[in-house]
């Protein structure tokens, strides 16, 4: 799978600007704030229909106008298949592929998978549970596009759920209706609870063996997923909250406060790892997470590492940049480093001012 253009107009501080892409490593540079993340995130958005920031779509278009437009070009098993999005103020995007509209974001995943590295996801061990569900989610979404719609429905469940416990309060005839909301959160949540079961269980059988190869053979990791109920009981234990959901106006149970544990030799590492394991860890997860892409769509991803590589040192640099050879790969950071240039192949360079990109010619 390879990413050979990106074409944005009114996205962020771009105006109106073209990049065409290498098939091998890609380096965008440049002084923070210019826009470097921004495309990225185009292109993250043109194969998940969107931000890796969870940014609205209005809030991704520039400042002083109404529409913002994306294409993508992407070739797959040697076609060439053109990805458009365009994101409107006031109404819902826009979709097309090689320009046959289509009704559903879920059409679009895997027409460009793309696995993305920031210096948040080395934090993303230490962080909240909420940060590791949205990992879970974006992955899944990704990979499994019944997973995507039955995450689509529980979300709005949950939301619908959580607005008539509020309006109980003043109407309490409505509590009627809540058994028809009940009964959607728990077959679509039923539905997430065993779809994150089974990927953490092909997680495992990846990352064993990258973190073992990053630790030297010194540690084994094991992810433990840690839902908030089991599938048999999200019913009962649903039904046996509710007289403390209605009078927090919340749901107490559910998918939505799930949480992912990452365990080295049974230690928590959140807890009791040093940063040096924690981001060890997370490194190990992206390259798992790049192992499963192949295994699941036969094909590889989009690598994506945004101002990641000044936040690691050199053996988990080494390590990361050796495990990607053969994959195409977009790298941002602020300037054309000595590490960089010496340690693997630099196939295009960019320099990006104030939404501009340049192709530089430096070999």
């Amino acid at each position: 799978m390879i990413l050979k253009s990106v074409a944005l107009q009114h996205f962020r501080n771009y105006q109106d600007v073209e990049v065409e892409f290498d098939r091998g490593t890609n380096i965008l540079f440049g002084d923070n704030a210019q826009g470097k993340t921004n495309l990225l995130e185009s292109i993250y958005v043109s194969g998940t229909s969107r931000s890796h920031k969870g940014s609205k779509d209005a809030e991704m278009i520039q400042f002083g106008h109404e529409e913002a437009h994306i294409r993508a070009v992407v070739e797959r098993n040697g076609l060439d298949h053109q990805i458009d999005m365009h994101l409107r103020q006031k109404k819902g995007k826009g979709i097309a592929v090689d320009r046959l509209p289509i009704r559903r974001a879920a059409e679009l995943f895997g027409m460009l998978n793309v696995v993305f590295f920031s210096p948040e996801d080395l934090n993303l061990i230490k962080r909240g549970p909420s940060s590791r569900r949205r990992f879970l989610d974006m992955e899944l979404c990704q990979l499994d596009k019944t997973y995507l719609y039955h995450l689509g429905n529980y979300n709005k469940s949950l939301a619908q759920r959580n607005e008539l416990l509020k309006n109980i309060r003043f109407q309490p005839e409505l509590k009627d209706t809540l058994p028809i909301w009940d009964m959607q959160f728990v077959h679509y949540g039923k539905e997430i609870i065993a779809s994150r079961r089974k990927f953490l269980v092909q997680l495992n059988e990846m990352i064993h063996g990258i973190h073992k190869g990053i630790s030297g053979g010194k540690e084994e990791l094991v992810l433990e997923y840690r839902p908030d109920v089991a599938e048999d009981a999200l019913e009962e234990k649903l039904f046996r909250n509710q007289e403390r959901d209605l009078k927090f106006g919340m749901t107490s149970v559910g998918p939505h406060r799930d949480d992912l544990c990452f365990l080295i030799h049974n230690i928590d590492i959140r807890k009791f790892g040093s940063q040096g394991q924690q981001r060890s860890c997370a490194l190990s997860l992206k390259l798992s997470e790049i192992e499963l892409v192949k295994e699941s769509v036969q094909d590889t991803p989009v690598l994506i590492l945004d101002d990641v590589l000044s936040e690691l040192d050199s053996g988990r640099q080494n390590f990361l940049l050796n495990s990607i050879h053969d994959i195409q790969t977009i790298i941002t950071c602020t300037g054309l480093d000595d590490f960089v240039k010496s340690r693997f192949q630099i196939n295009k360079i960019f320099k990006v001012v104030n939404g501009t990109v340049k192709a530089e010619n430096r070999f």
